[in-house]
């Protein structure tokens, strides 16, 4: 049995115009309201996540920044799993590479952000790998956004960590998303799905992959998946 849920925010339990699903938010109050644990995960600033979590009404438990930081619950502390120094000093180089040719970057919440470093996908992300080769960080394409990130963060290897802070395991968590850097969470969780707009890729590596896309293929999901959840 499961007992909690793990989800992606953009492009999961969101619409094609990226405005949060009504359907998806009335799924998780639902689950919340049964006990289940919900957690949300994604790339953006642990601020956006706490906010998110208050409005959609779940317990407070997030991943932000790609795996960088999750926190539990509303109180618990910000833990922060990956390492900003190097993806700093492989900011300023591309800073300046884009500079050098005219263009700046636009930059994400940089001043919010405590372990990975985001800027809009206004320049190649291939091109983007190629002039931080030499840096130890990786560079992540979310779909929305270009994210340099520490080596072996992710949303996966922080789901084990924050399980264990929350005293479960990874496989009592089912989660659901749509982009490439949701498939080592979808691999660490008990059950991992994706909905139809998502990434080949994320669908190779998910148990279901829904009929349906967005949030209406969230909404599909869970019920595909309900009976499997008890209260924690």
């Amino acid at each position: 049995m499961l007992k909690a849920l793990l989800t992606d925010i953009d492009g999961t339990i969101t619409d094609p115009a990226r405005r949060i699903h009504t359907g998806a938010i009335e799924t998780i109050r639902s689950l919340v309201g049964q006990g289940v644990v919900v957690v949300l995960a994604s790339g953006n600033t642990s601020c956006f996540m706490e906010s998110l979590c208050k409005m959609i009404g779940t317990q407070g438990s997030f991943i932000a920044e790609n795996g960088g930081v999750f926190r539990v619950g509303y109180t618990g502390p910000l833990r922060i799993t990956g390492d900003q120094s190097a993806c700093r000093k492989a900011l300023e180089t591309v800073q300046v590479y884009y500079r050098t040719r005219g263009k700046e970057l636009d930059l994400f919440s940089p001043t919010y952000r405590f372990a990975d470093l985001a800027f809009a996908r206004t320049v190649p992300v291939g091109e983007v790998k190629e002039i931080v080769k030499d840096y130890p960080v990786q560079v992540i394409d979310t779909g929305y956004a270009i994210h340099l990130q520490s080596p072996g963060v992710n949303k996966g290897t922080t789901l084990v960590t924050l399980a264990e802070t929350m005293g479960l395991n990874p496989a009592d968590f089912l989660a659901i998303g749509d982009s490439v850097n949701d498939i080592q969470m979808l691999k660490a969780a008990g059950i991992g799905i994706t909905v139809a707009n998502a990434h080949p890729d994320t669908k190779a590596a998910a148990e279901y992959v829904a009929e349906k896309e967005y949030g209406d293929g969230f909404v599909e999901g869970m019920k595909k998946y309900s009976s499997y959840f008890r209260a924690r």
